[in-house]
Formats: structure tokens, sequence, C-alpha cells
């Protein structure tokens, strides 16, 4: 787009300097097909070009006649054919050439769709980015839905598109609206529908379930007809630039916390695009009488998924894995998840409850689950410490393998290791391994060293420690101390000293 100054400009100069085209449009810097654009937009004739002749022109009738047949072909497919029958041109200059003389679909026109208060609401999913959680890169997704008539928008964001996700952000959208659109409208994705042909089409049975246990009609829209759903897309794009673009939280909840007020507030005073005399907020509170009322109980949004237990005694699950009982090995078991809670069922029996973590290749365990084999494995309590010593501090890794060349006790050098990350933190011990490690001088000992001496120079003290040994009745002893006065007397000398020394003076 030009200004009218400019194109102001460019009619002087073409019809008052006389200026040809070209002249113009090296001048202003603009390119000939606006001059022309203009010039033809202010009524005068249009510019007779001079058609030289082409290298295509001989190709012409072919490439018109196939796309006629197939006007949707790509003009690298269209290029191999020509190429096949002795064009001498290149790709690029074909390519452009097809671009002019591709037959462009007809424009269509839209009417704009009207529907009344509580009767349809849009359903859509948005992408955010990615948040990093420790070692994974997950999507940030946000479930939207927005009622049609009063433009009401709610926001719920997830780290994923699952089905439990999906149906999750209905619940928690009927109860923020306090009610249920009659007819939900979606596009043909995969939570909504499984297959489509034409008019013919095959839902996801869970969807179809929900949405019976709610009362309402799931509709997906047709093929390539954004204009259907065209108010949860612009609620999305109100959403990116209004709320999302520079916003700061800390965590999931923070953001999902955060949303909720945008929707309650700034969202809902803008105006009502139905009505401009009243806003979202005053629509919606004619619209809420209008909503089909909920169920007394809601629909449960668990995600279930089957696993198998291999040897060691834990599932995967979600990229992470979460600890079972040790005898529960070689089976086959239930996961239920929510967004905070990972549960493991036998049957009906529930084995494990777990933090749900967003991590990747964590290990989230029961300290329970793993003592009764620690008891039977002599060598587990070893592989136990190694385990989360490499995970604490990962490049303890080759510190063991020094060790090893040499013959050291590995037991011991791990149980020495893991004193010192309780003592010092993971983060200390990883630099103190790392600065024994090119110094040559792989051994426990040489790290606590390093770590003594950093904490002198910071004029920290070291910390002290006394071990107890592993014996509940040395741990619950109750120890009452005596009265430290009595010490006192052992600064008196004896009557015997007083008479040994004066016999030596």
């Amino acid at each position: 787009m030009i200004s009218k100054e400019i194109e102001a400009q460019i009619l002087r100069y073409h019809l008052v300097e006389k200026w040809p085209v070209g002249t113009i449009a090296k001048q202003l810097g603009i390119h000939h097909d606006t001059i022309e654009r203009v010039l033809c937009q202010s009524g005068l004739p249009a510019i007779k070009k001079i058609c030289r002749p082409s290298i295509i022109d001989p190709y012409l009738p072919f490439i018109k006649e196939t796309l006629k047949k197939f006007p949707r072909l790509q003009a690298s497919r269209i290029f191999g054919m020509v190429k096949e029958r002795d064009y001498p041109g290149g790709p690029d200059h074909f390519r452009h050439f097809m671009a002019r003389i591709r037959p462009r679909p007809a424009a269509e026109a839209y009417l704009r769709l009207r529907t009344l208060p509580g009767e349809q609401a849009q359903v859509d999913w948005a992408h955010f980015g990615k948040l990093i959680i420790g070692h994974a890169a997950r999507p940030l997704m946000c479930f939207v839905m927005v009622l049609s008539w009063s433009r009401k928008i709610f926001l719920r964001f997830f780290l994923d598109q699952r089905m439990s996700s999906f149906l999750q952000g209905h619940i928690e959208a009927f109860e923020a609206f306090g009610g249920c659109a009659r007819v939900n409208l979606y596009d043909n994705l995969k939570s909504v529908v499984i297959e489509r042909r034409a008019d013919a089409i095959r839902f996801n049975p869970t969807i179809l379930e929900f949405a019976a246990h709610y009362h309402y009609e799931p509709r997906p829209v047709a093929p390539y007809r954004g204009n259907e759903k065209a108010r949860a897309e612009r609620a999305i794009r109100y959403a990116r630039h209004s709320f999302f673009a520079a916003r700061a939280f800390e965590d999931l909840d923070d953001l999902n916390r955060q949303a909720r007020q945008w929707c309650e507030g700034a969202s809902a005073d803008r105006p009502c695009p139905e009505d401009q005399t009243m806003t979202v907020r005053e629509a919606f509170e004619q619209e809420r009488p209008r909503l089909l009322p909920l169920p007394d109980n809601p629909y449960p949004a668990e995600e279930r998924v089957e696993v198998r237990v291999g040897k060691t005694p834990y599932v995967r699950f979600d990229l992470n894995d979460y600890s079972v009982p040790h005898t529960k090995v070689r089976r086959t078991l239930v996961v239920m998840a929510t967004e905070k809670t990972v549960r493991i069922l036998e049957g009906d029996e529930t084995l494990a409850e777990h933090q749900r973590s967003y991590d990747k290749k964590a290990q989230i365990e029961n300290p329970d689950h793993l003592a009764a084999l620690q008891e039977q494995k002599r060598q587990a309590r070893q592989h136990r410490g190694m385990d989360r010593l490499q995970r604490a501090v990962p490049n303890s890794a080759e510190l063991m393998l020094r060790l090893a060349e040499r013959g050291d006790n590995l037991g011991s050098a791990t149980s020495a290791l893991l004193r010192l990350v309780d003592h010092y933190g993971a983060k200390a011990v990883e630099d103190a391994i790392a600065e024994t490690l090119g110094n040559d001088a792989p051994h426990p000992n040489s790290v606590r060293s390093i770590l003594d001496r950093n904490n002198k120079s910071q004029g920290i003290e070291p910390p002290v420690s006394v071990p107890l040994p592993d014996d509940p009745r040395v741990r619950n002893l109750t120890v009452r101390p005596h009265d430290l006065k009595t010490y006192d007397s052992l600064k008196e000398v004896p009557n015997y000293a007083k008479k040994t020394q004066d016999n030596k003076k």
C-alpha cells in the first residue's frame, strides 16, 4: 500500500511531466506494477506492453491443457513433464511463469453467521510455544472455548493435547460459565472425529459419552470451512495479543491463574461484537440463564493407560518412570493419571500413587517400594547409591570409571561422595569433581579437600556430622545429659598433689 501523497506524485509525473512508467518507478523506488495500478485506477487506459517471444510459448497449449485437467498440479511436476518434451529453460523462470497463468479460484462470499443466546459454543486448541521442564521441552497448549452469542472466552493451558486434557478443559469451562451450550463446534481433530467421508462422520466414542453426560450436541465443522468457527479463531488471536504477549509467569499454575483473571477482567469488559451498546460481561449475564444446567457429578476425566512392568519395579508413563512394589514386576498394570497425580492400579487395588512429573527420564520413587528389594539383594544398596549419585552429579560417572581402573573400592567411594553431596550440595561436588579430574587425582579425599578449601576461602565453617549406626535401638535412645558443673571439680588440685609440690620445693 502507498499513501495518497505518493499516488498524487505518480499522476503528476506521468500526466504533467510526461515521465514513462519505468522512470517513475526508478525515481520513486516503487515497482512498476504499482505505478501501472495507480494509473489504471485513475481512469487512464491500460499501458500496452510489448510481448516478446519466449522459449515457453511452444509449450503453452500443453501447459494450459494439463492445468485444465489437474488445476492443483504443482509447478515442479509440470516442469518435469515439459522438460521431458525438450523444454530448454530453468526451473525458476518456469515457476514464476506458472504463478501468472495458473487459474485462480473464484472468490467466495460468506454470510455472517448468527446464533441465539445459549445455543452454541466454539472449541479449539492453540499452540503457544514450549515450556522447558527439567530435561523435557513440553508444548504449551491452550484450550479455548468461546460462547458464540456473548463472546465470553475461557482459557485453560495444558502441557499436552491428550483426551484427558481436552475433557478437563470442557469441564472447567462449563463450571466457569455455569452451564453448557446446546451445540459445541469443533474442528475435525482426532479427539472428536476418528474418520470422515463427506457428511459421513465416525465420532470418537469418548466424546460421544462425554457429550451425553452433559446433554449437548458435538458438531464438527465442514472441512475447509474456517468461517464456521471464526469466533474461536478470533478469540485465539485476541488472546495471543491481549493476554499472552510479553506475559511473565512462574509455572503453569501461575499462568492459568492469570488467564482466569484476564477472562473475568479485561476480556469481559470489552465491547460485545454482537451488540456494541453493551460489554461482553453484560451480554454473558443475559446468556447465562439460557445455558444447559450441569449434572450433579462431573465426568471422570482421568487418563487411563495400560503399562507393562519390566524386570525393574518401574512403569514408564509420559517419558518418566514411576516405582511400584517389587512383587509386581513382569505384569500389566493400569495407570490413572490427572494433571497432578499418577495412580497405578491392578484391578481395583491401588498399588502406588505419585505426584506427576513433566520432566524427561526422571525416576519418581516411593522408598517403601524398594526397601524389601534392597534387603533381598545384597548389591542393591550399592547400585541404588551409584544411581542416585549419578543423577545428582553427572560427572561422577567419569570419577567412578577412573577409580575402577585403579582397583579402588567403588562402594566406599560412592558412600563418601553421597555424604559430600548431602553436606555441600550437588553443584559444589560437581565442580570439585571436575577440578579433581582436571588435576588427575581421582579420589573422594581429593574432592573433600577441594570442598574444604573452597569453604575456607569463603569463610564457611566445614560441616560436622556424627554418623549413627543404622540401629533403631540407638536412634530411638533418649540421652539425658548430666549437670556440667561436676567438671569444675577437676580444676581443683588434690591435697596429696599439693604436698608433693611442696616437698619438691
